[in-house]
């Protein structure tokens, strides 16, 4: 819904709210580990700029195992969260505070 890919994040940059997402049929498979979230270590190539920059500059890939799961989760989760009206909007919506508001002292 917000575009934020299958990923671990630290409680400390996540704010509770009050809303909840019914998750019955939904079942977190073993491989999520910490080993599943590591990233690969690439070695540090040194180059020209234009080595960088130029034509032969190749995106990196996302593998199809990570895509495929992402799919299977992100199926489970939206259909979770089609039950519920406005439910999509409330998620999609941007947070921000205002200069003087304290998170944890707002009511969601």
């Amino acid at each position: 819904i917000n575009g934020v890919p299958l990923r671990r994040v630290n409680q400390a940059y996540a704010i509770a709210t009050s809303t909840k997402v019914d998750l019955t049929g939904f079942s977190v498979d073993a491989k999520f580990d910490d080993a599943y979230f590591k990233r690969e270590e690439q070695a540090k190539l040194k180059g020209t700029e234009e080595e960088f920059f130029g034509a032969k500059a190749q995106k990196k890939e996302h593998p199809a195992h990570r895509i495929a799961d992402q799919k299977t989760a992100d199926k489970d989760v939206l259909a979770a969260v089609a039950k519920v009206p406005y439910l999509a909007s409330y998620l999609n919506s941007h947070f921000s505070l205002s200069k003087g508001q304290a998170p944890h002292t707002l009511k969601f």
